[in-house]
């Protein structure tokens, strides 16, 4: 539920419009995270595809994603520490569709700060870029108005990142109806932005830029956040989401940048004998940085049995699945869905970008039970495409979801849309030559 810059164009500073010459020397790549493990893989694709043409490529990120970044090699600068971010995802109400705002931006004023001193750090002779999830992209403006030269691209992992007034308008669980105007749909942004984000994030920033000795701003934080890239990355398809009228130009629209840590490492010997010993399972999971799902679990484990199907629960935060499980039941903290998927009867998740994409690639059902974020309208493109259903989170109960899988497995048509879907991925992944369009866009092509 991040951003509309339709008002904000004019008032958000950017950098200078593309210089006419090519530069000599290769352009410097700063990746720019926030967020879960979940936020960290599309930007490590990126990092891969970067690698790939040569350039020079630093991440900045949380620093509990340190273990992550270690084994690419890549410089990692790390903001914040473990505990704090260990705190914020211990929180249930992170995953609240309203109380989440304050959880989220709870410290934004110092990740800002901190943000902006290691952005001002990697100024140097090479054309600086930073590439950046829209929550990093405020703290890599202010060191831009400082004067690190850099050039600022926004990097968009769903389309509910890009808000809009047209469209699917997903308010949380909140579907407004197509046959509302434009206006209206403008109006109820704007009282989102005075309800619920400006009271943490536009305080936060107003804050830090104070602090800065930079002038006040003046409007609310997600159109300044939307307006601030002079070049946009949209990292889905348009058949997942076509562009909008009032998203950010230019705008470069790629494929899903699939990236699964370890994906190369040999299944493990408990998940493999598991596969081998019966019929394909349910894989439940509600992503790598939730810690409350234990509803969700509870219920998967009875309709499961009641249904007389395996599954497989992921997740890294063993407490919140039930303490005894049966023989058909697996628990694992953690495997790469493009191994797993390819062997499930369905997907039982919680509506993130990456694992969306991932089983829409595997061709397996999915049943989405959104907690908050973009995962309502990740849901509801799921939906629409027909190939799966949707079960919202706080709605989930043993009966209802035993009654979604079961319409959802002895469906006839899922299966084909399935298949037709997981047909429009590439077979060979497309992110060098986006890599290559992104520095023709901003007129810094090298060889």
């Amino acid at each position: 539920m991040l951003g509309s810059a339709a008002a904000a164009a004019q008032a958000a500073p950017r950098a200078p419009c593309p210089p006419a010459a090519m530069p000599a020397a290769p352009p410097r790549y700063v990746l720019a995270t926030a967020g879960s493990t979940g936020d960290m893989h599309p930007f490590m694709a990126l990092a891969r595809a970067l690698q790939a043409l040569g350039r020079r490529v630093d991440i900045v990120g949380p620093a509990a994603h340190a273990d992550l970044v270690a084994p690419t090699g890549l410089p990692f600068t790390g903001l914040g520490t473990h505990e704090e971010y260990e705190r914020v995802i211990a929180n249930p109400d992170l995953w609240h569709p309203r109380r989440g705002f304050k959880v989220m931006f709870g410290r934004y004023q110092a990740v800002l700060l901190e943000g902006f001193h290691a952005f001002m750090a990697f100024q140097g002779s090479a054309p600086l870029v930073v590439i950046g999830h829209p929550l990093a992209l405020p703290a890599a403006a202010l060191a831009r108005e400082k004067g690190s030269g850099a050039r600022l691209v926004g990097t968009w992992l769903a389309p509910s990142n890009l808000r809009s007034r047209h469209g699917p308008l997903q308010l949380g669980p909140v579907a407004v109806p197509r046959w509302v105007p434009p206006p209206v749909r403008g109006a109820l942004w704007r009282l989102l932005d005075r309800a619920l984000v400006d009271p943490h994030a536009a305080t936060a920033l107003a804050a830090a830029r104070a602090e800065l000795g930079l002038p006040a701003l003046g409007q609310s934080f997600l159109p300044h956040m939307q307006a601030l890239p002079e070049l946009s990355l949209a990292l889905f398809p348009d058949w997942f989401a076509p562009p909008q009228p009032d998203w950010p130009r230019p705008l470069l629209q790629g494929d899903f940048p699939l990236y699964d840590a370890g994906a190369d490492a040999p299944t493990p010997p408990p998940l493999a004998a598991f596969l081998e010993a019966g019929s394909p399972p349910l894989v439940v999971t509600p992503g790598t940085g939730n810690t409350h799902a234990g509803r969700l679990f509870d219920a998967a484990l009875r309709a499961a049995q009641c249904l007389r199907r395996r599954a497989v629960f992921l997740t890294r935060h063993r407490t919140q699945v039930p303490a005894t499980l049966p023989d058909t039941v697996l628990w694992l903290p953690y495997v790469p869905l493009a191994r797993l998927l390819p062997h499930a009867a369905a997907l039982v998740h919680h509506g993130g970008i990456g694992t969306t994409a991932e089983a829409l690639r595997a061709g397996v059902p999915q049943l989405v039970t959104p907690f908050a974020w973009d995962q309502f309208d990740n849901a509801a493109r799921v939906r629409a495409l027909g190939v799966g259903a949707v079960l919202p989170a706080a709605s989930i109960g043993a009966a209802r979801l035993q009654r979604r899988l079961q319409a959802l497995l002895s469906s006839a048509d899922t299966p084909r849309r399935c298949a037709q879907v997981a047909a429009r991925f590439p077979q060979r992944p497309r992110l060098q030559a986006l890599c290559r369009a992104l520095e023709t866009a901003l007129g810094l092509a090298a060889p």
